[in-house]
Formats: structure tokens, C-alpha cells, sequence
């Protein structure tokens, strides 16, 4: 297969990733919206003209599915979203269909008004942790829901075939406002029988929050001081949408937050991406609590409190989930990577509570997202009636490191033959190919998947120290080397 291949450590996908070395990339189509950079040709980033079109093939598709003529819309903070919006809602109307704009909000608000608003679907325009080029139509089912593979491969179809009619004058949507959702969401999130103000209150936590200039910069502050806490330090949460620091709540971006922290003047830090369905957490002394943490943490208190209960995680998130679910005597499931895909397996496991290692939660009490706010407010209710801190409650759990790495391959080389090359060479071993393949090593495992739009591998691995980890993903790497140049 030739010895054309060049690994990538996340450190270095990182770099290429800066603001200031992005440039304006081929638009990218995938079933679960439309994303780009700002500017360029049409066809090359989200112009103007791509807006358009993906916004009238998800209208007419809504139309044809439901027949139900209103969208519910909303976006984060970023440059580009007010132009983005005004486009979606102007294209939407011209289909004859009501648009609802919630403006500036969150993309578990918007999920959570689209079954209230009794609406075909929503549209969120974000580009979740990506730099402040880029922005996105993230798409949303009836039920607040992302779309599913076929339903995408539809709209996408529509989009490529520009297949719409528009309505007669006498016909368009009428436009409407709604900027007192966020409140409704936080009541439901109030009213939550595991969410304990009284104890929060009690405990006088001292919070810091990192919402990097989007919506979170509102919405948490909103949520904090509804469940009880009295003093909330504000960083870069003005919603101008320009960025203070990479979006992506990362460790290496969050060294602002982990100053403020180092004084010891506070008990907790909270950090949210953009759209605020990613939640980060950073321990009182400024050392991080760990992001496949979060979703750890929150699942130990669940399911304490439910006596049990079944979780589902992604593929490539923390095996310590699975650890403290058998502990509470429920059962662990692994999805596919994709929010839609642990929707779908949560449902099917009857899971009390589930989402991925990347900091988002799910919580089917409320609704089938993932969702910081309901995460910020399941999490402060388990710290408070810990009595612990968190450093103490980050010590309570299993400990594991992934070592995240990428092999990018020339294209002449087939990544499905490469994947089910590794498989057989691991065949003793248990392995889940539902989703590339994972290899498990009694408590150690590692996740191959390919992307879908570049001959690239990643590789995860993890193991209860991150030399341990780096060695099983260097030796997996190795592996990969030998197959291709074969």
C-alpha cells in the first residue's frame, strides 16, 4: 500500500485549527447540517447563496414530512449569525413557512422549543467549538431532535437538486420573536427532582465562568444565580461572538480560567463552548477536572439518587462511566461517536443518563440533548450534597488517560482495508466494529475510526496512565505502519 502516511498529534491538529491559519475551506455536507467558513466562492464556505439553498431544502423537507409549516431558529453569538439568520428566516418565509426566532440562545433552548412551539423542526445556527470563521445550519427534527442518517441523506438530496417551490405572495411565513425561552428552559431545569437548590444555596459556592464571548456568557450566569449562587466571576462572557481564546474547551484553552482559579478564591469553574452543549470544569486550585469527567460525575449522582440505572457513552469516551454504572449495579452501552447515535442507543437501553466524553450531557428527564445548563445544574446539586471539593470528588473516581492521535494517509490508500486488516490482527481480543473498530485490553482499550471526509485514522487509546496510553497508541501506530507498507 505504499509509505505515504504523516501522524498528527492532537497538539498538532490543534495548531492547524488556530483562527489565524484557517482559510476558507470546501463547503462540508453532512447529515447533521451544513458547515464552512465565512466567505469565498459559492460552493467553497458558506456563502451567502449555500445558506440559502440548505436552508429552503431542510424548509421543504420539513414541509413534505410533517406538513407542518413552522421552524423554530436560534444561534450562538459568533460574527457571522445575525446575516445567517436573517437569511434561514427570509428563506424559510419564502417557503410559506412561520419562522419562531429565539435570537441569541442556546443549541439545547432551541432543542427544547421545538416540541413546545409545537414546530416541523429547528434550525441552529452554530459552529459549535470552531473558530469564529466558521458557522453552521445544524439541523432539528420535530421532537428537538437531530435529524437521522436517512433523513439527512434527504435533505442534503434536496439541497443538490435545488428542488423547491417557493409560495405566492399572497402565502409567505410571518416571522416572530422569542426571547423569553431560555427562561422557560431554566425553570424546567429547576424543576428537576435531582436539581437541589436548597443545597447548592447552603453550600455558598464561589463560581467562575468561562462562556468565551458567546451565549453561555448570559445564559450560565442566568441559570447560576437562579439556583442559588451569589457570587459568579464573569470571564469573556460579553456575547460579541469574537473570541477570546479557542473555542474548543480544551485544557491548553483554558489557562485564563485556571489563573483565576490558582488565587484559591473560588470553589468551581465553568466552562461552555459556544452553543453551550459542551461543559468543561475546572477544580478550585485551577487544575482541570477532566472533560470525559463531566459526564462521569454528573452520572454518579444520577444514578445514586436513582438507586441505578442504565448509561450509554460514545466509543471513544472514558471506560470510568461503564466503572461507576456497574458500581450502582446498572448496565453500560457504547454508541457510535455522534449525538444522534447515543440518542438512539439511550433510547434503546432505557438509559437514566448518557452523552459523550467531550463534556456533553444528556438528560432524558429533560430532553434527548446534550445540555451544559442541566449538566451545570445536576453537577453543582451532587458537589454540594458531597460536602467535598472537587479536586476530592475528581479523586473518588477512576482514574484513566486517552492519548488522542491521528495517521493521515495518502489517498491511494484504503483506510477499510487498513481498519479490517487491524481487526483481524487483533481477532483474540473483544472488538465492536459498530463504528470503526475498538479493540479492548482487559481495562485498556483502543478506537480506530476513519473520517468521512479525509484519509485519515484516528486512533484513541486509553489506559489508567498516560504513558501507558501513549505506548498502546504508539504500538497500534506501529501496527498501521506494517500493514501499509506491505
Amino acid at each position: 500500500m505504499g509509505r505515504n502516511f504523516r501522524r498528527e498529534s492532537r497538539g498538532v491538529c490543534l495548531l492547524l485549527c488556530t483562527p489565524t491559519l484557517i482559510k476558507t475551506v470546501a463547503l462540508i455536507k453532512s447529515i447533521s447540517g451544513i458547515r464552512g467558513t465565512i466567505g469565498g466562492a459559492a460552493g467553497d464556505g458558506l456563502t451567502p447563496l449555500d445558506v440559502v439553498k440548505y436552508a429552503a431544502a431542510f424548509g421543504t423537507w420539513v414541509l413534505s414530512k410533517t406538513q407542518n409549516n413552522t421552524i423554530v431558529i436560534g444561534r450562538d453569538a459568533r460574527l457571522s449569525g445575525d446575516m445567517v439568520s436573517r437569511l434561514v428566516s427570509a428563506t424559510l418565509q419564502g417557503l410559506g413557512i412561520n419562522v419562531i426566532d429565539l435570537g441569541l440562545s442556546t443549541t439545547p433552548t432551541v432543542e427544547m422549543a421545538v416540541p413546545a412551539k409545537n414546530a416541523g423542526g429547528g434550525i441552529i445556527l452554530t459552529a459549535s467549538h470552531n473558530p469564529k470563521q466558521w458557522n453552521a445550519l445544524k439541523l432539528l427534527n420535530s421532537v428537538g431532535e437531530f435529524i437521522s442518517d436517512e433523513d439527512g441523506k434527504q435533505v442534503l438530496a434536496l439541497g443538490d437538486s435545488e428542488s423547491f417551490v417557493f409560495a405566492p405572495v399572497t402565502k409567505l411565513g410571518k416571522y416572530s420573536t422569542d426571547d423569553a425561552f431560555l427562561q422557560q428552559h431554566i425553570d424546567a431545569i429547576l424543576a428537576l427532582p435531582l436539581v437541589d437548590k436548597e443545597a447548592i444555596r447552603a453550600r455558598n459556592f464561589r463560581v467562575v465562568v468561562d462562556a468565551v464571548n458567546s451565549t453561555g456568557g448570559f445564559a450560565v450566569p442566568m441559570l447560576l444565580e437562579q439556583l442559588g449562587v451569589e457570587i459568579i466571576e464573569k470571564l469573556f462572557c460579553e456575547p460579541t461572538g469574537d473570541f477570546a481564546h479557542n473555542p474548543e474547551p480544551l485544557p491548553e484553552n483554558l489557562r485564563d480560567i485556571a489563573r483565576v482559579l490558582e488565587k484559591g478564591s473560588f470553589d468551581v469553574g465553568i466552562v461552555v463552548d459556544p452553543d453551550v452543549d459542551r461543559l468543561a470544569l475546572v477544580n478550585e486550585d485551577g487544575t482541570m477536572f477532566g472533560e470525559e469527567y463531566t459526564l462521569v460525575a454528573v452520572s454518579d449522582y444520577v444514578l445514586q439518587q436513582n438507586g441505578g440505572g442504565n448509561t450509554v457513552s460514545n466509543l471513544s469516551s472514558t471506560r470510568a462511566l461503564r466503572d461507576v454504572t456497574e458500581k450502582h449495579g446498572g448496565s453500560y452501552a457504547a454508541a457510535a461517536v455522534g449525538e444522534v447515535n447515543v440518542v438512539n442507543k439511550m433510547k434503546e437501553t432505557n438509559a437514566v443518563i448518557g452523552g459523550e466524553g467531550n463534556g456533553g450531557i444528556i438528560y432524558p428527564e429533560l430532553h434527548y440533548g446534550r445540555d451544559s445548563l442541566v449538566g451545570i445544574a445536576l453537577f453543582l446539586s451532587h458537589l454540594a450534597k458531597s460536602g467535598l471539593t472537587m479536586t476530592r470528588l475528581r479523586a473518588s473516581y477512576p482514574n484513566y488517560f486517552i492519548s488522542k492521535n491521528k495517521i493521515e494517509l495518502t489517498p491511494e490508500i484504503n483506510t477499510d482495508t487498513v481498519l479490517v486488516r487491524m481487526q483481524e490482527r487483533y481477532a483474540k481480543q473483544p472488538i465492536n466494529t459498530v463504528d470503526g473498530v475498538k479493540i479492548e485490553f482487559d481495562k485498556e482499550w483502543v478506537h480506530l475510526r476513519k473520517s468521512n471526509t479525509e484519509p485519515i485514522i484516528r486512533i484513541y487509546a486509553e489506559s489508567d496512565s498516560n504513558a501507558t496510553a501513549d505506548h498502546l497508541a504508539n504500538k497500534i501506530i506501529g501496527d498501521i505502519k506494517e500493514i501499509i507498507n506491505q
